[in-house]
């Protein structure tokens, strides 16, 4: 006569043990969600209210993660708005926001010799202004 096999006896532990496993890493991906999107509209609200710093920011990635994918900036000569998909621009997630004020010109307003920096506004989730001809990255 042999003995219970070691599936028979650990396998509802195990299989317990697995389940929550999986829950605390869906929490884990969720709370970290709702940090990255905290970050993000807090320094948009900063940006918003007091016109900067606009370092230290969130990274696209973070941003990306917390729901927020859109960066909206102005032309700081023609006053012209539009709203950029951060999901388009190609820099690495790891990027933070702010490096991409310096590379971002108006082509509206711009002539032979010279393109308007752009200045950011704020993140969004959702896009607010159509896009115009402004420099891609």
């Amino acid at each position: 006569m042999g003995t219970k096999s070691r599936e028979a006896i650990f396998g509802g532990r195990l299989h317990g043990a697995r389940i929550r496993a999986r829950a605390a890493r869906e929490e884990v991906v969720l709370a970290v969600r709702k940090a990255d999107r905290a970050e993000a509209e807090q320094w948009s609200l900063q940006l918003q209210t007091y016109g900067g710093p606009a370092q230290p920011s969130p990274t696209i990635g973070q941003c990306l993660n917390g729901g927020l994918g859109w960066l909206e900036v102005e032309c700081l000569r023609c006053r012209t708005q539009a709203s950029l998909p951060l999901d388009a621009i190609r820099r690495t997630r790891d990027t933070p926001i702010w490096k991409l004020e310096a590379s971002l010109r108006c082509r509206n307003c711009a002539t032979r010799r010279y393109r308007p920096p752009v200045k950011l506004v704020k993140l969004t989730a959702e896009r607010e202004i159509e896009r115009y001809a402004l420099d891609r990255l």
